[in-house]
C-alpha cells in the first residue's frame, strides 16, 4: 500500500518524503508544482492542493496511510478538515498529523487553535493517528542568519522561560517511523500524542551566547518586546501572518516552549540516536560541514 505525503516539499515534508523512501515504503506526494517535486526514484507526484476536491480524491486512491502537514494559511482549518474528510471517504483512518507544542494551550494563535481544531477532529471521528507536537524549529534560524551575523544581534523574541527547539530532521524521522508503524499495525491502533523536542531548552539569551560562540564575537539578544520582529516579518509575508507571528512570540515569551517528563527519553527511544542541537546547526549554518548531520 501506499502513503501519502502532503506539504513534501517543505522543511519538514521533504525529509518525510526521504526517511519514508529509504523505509522501502510506498510514497505518493501532492503538490501544486510537480517541478518542485524532486525526490528518489519511485516516489509517487500527484498534482493537486487540498482545496481541490478531484485532486485530493484522486491522490487517495490506493491509500493506505496518510501524513497530513499543512502550512499556515488563512484557509489551513479548511484544508485539513476537507483532507480528514477526503480520507474518511476513502476508508484511510491511519494518520500522522503534524500538529504544534501546545495546541491546547496557545488558543488565541490562529494556527496553534486551528490544529487543535484537527486533533479534535481526529479524536471524535475514530481515527488512528499519531498527533506530532514540535516546540519551534531550529531550522528558523535559517531565516534570520544574516541579522545574526552581520548585525550581531540575535532577533527572535523567544523570551527567558526557555524552547525545546526541534530540528526539521528530526520530526520527519518520527513521522516516518510513526507513519509506517501504523501502517504495518494489523489492526487500529489508538490515537497518541508526541511531543517533539531538542535536547536543550534555550532562552533568547542562551541563544545569544551560543552565536557569541560559534562567530567568535559578542552577539546580542534583542530583547522580548515582539514590535520590531512583527514589523520585520510583515516585509516578506502579510499582514495578518505577521501578526500571528507577534502573537505566537508573545506566547513563547510568556509559556516557552518547555519539554514534558521523559519527552526527550521518549524520542531518543524512538530514533536509537541523540536529538540534533541547536549548536550543532548553528555552526553549519555559518559554516557547512563545520558540524556532522
Amino acid at each position: 500500500m501506499t502513503i501519502l505525503v502532503t506539504g513534501a516539499t517543505g522543511r519538514v515534508g521533504r525529509h518525510v518524503v526521504e526517511q519514508l523512501a529509504k523505509r522501502g515504503a510506498g510514497v505518493r506526494v501532492l503538490t501544486r508544482d510537480p517541478a518542485k517535486a524532486r525526490f528518489s526514484e519511485g516516489v509517487e507526484i500527484a498534482k493537486g492542493n487540498l482545496l481541490d476536491i478531484d485532486s485530493v480524491r484522486a491522490a487517495f486512491s490506493g491509500v493506505s496511510t496518510l501524513f497530513l502537514l499543512n502550512a499556515v494559511t488563512g484557509d489551513e482549518f479548511t484544508q485539513a478538515l476537507i483532507t480528514l474528510n477526503v480520507a474518511r471517504e476513502a476508508g484511510v483512518d491511519r494518520v500522522v498529523y503534524l500538529s504544534v507544542f501546545g495546541a491546547d494551550r496557545a488558543v488565541n494563535v490562529p494556527h496553534f487553535a486551528v490544529k487543535f481544531g484537527a486533533e479534535r477532529m481526529l479524536d471524535a471521528m475514530g481515527f488512528s493517528a499519531t498527533i506530532l507536537r514540535p516546540t519551534y524549529f531550529i531550522d528558523n534560524e535559517v531565516m534570520i542568519k544574516d541579522v545574526i551575523v552581520n548585525h550581531d544581534v540575535y532577533p527572535m523574541p523567544i523570551g527567558s522561560k526557555g524552547l525545546a527547539m526541534v530540528d526539521a530532521r528530526d520530526i520527519a524521522e518520527v513521522a516516518a517511523i510513526e507513519l509506517i508503524r501504523r501502517e504495518q499495525a494489523p489492526g487500529k491502533l489508538p490515537i497518541e500524542t508526541i511531543n517533539l523536542v531538542g535536547p536543550d531548552t534555550l532562552t533568547g539569551a542562551d541563544a545569544a551566547a551560543i552565536w557569541t560562540d560559534v562567530l567568535g564575537r559578542p552577539v546580542a539578544y534583542g530583547g522580548d518586546d515582539p514590535s520590531g520582529f512583527e514589523a520585520n516579518m510583515a516585509g516578506f509575508m502579510p499582514r495578518w501572518m505577521a501578526y500571528e507571528m507577534r502573537l505566537m512570540a508573545e506566547r513563547y515569551v510568556s509559556d516557552g516552549m518547555i519539554p514534558e517528563l521523559g519527552d526527550r527519553e521518549r524520542l531518543t527511544g524512538i530514533l536509537g540516536r541523540p536529538l540534533h542541537a541547536y549548536r550543532d546547526f548553528a555552526a553549519t549554518l555559518v559554516r557547512p560541514g563545520a558540524a556532522t548531520a
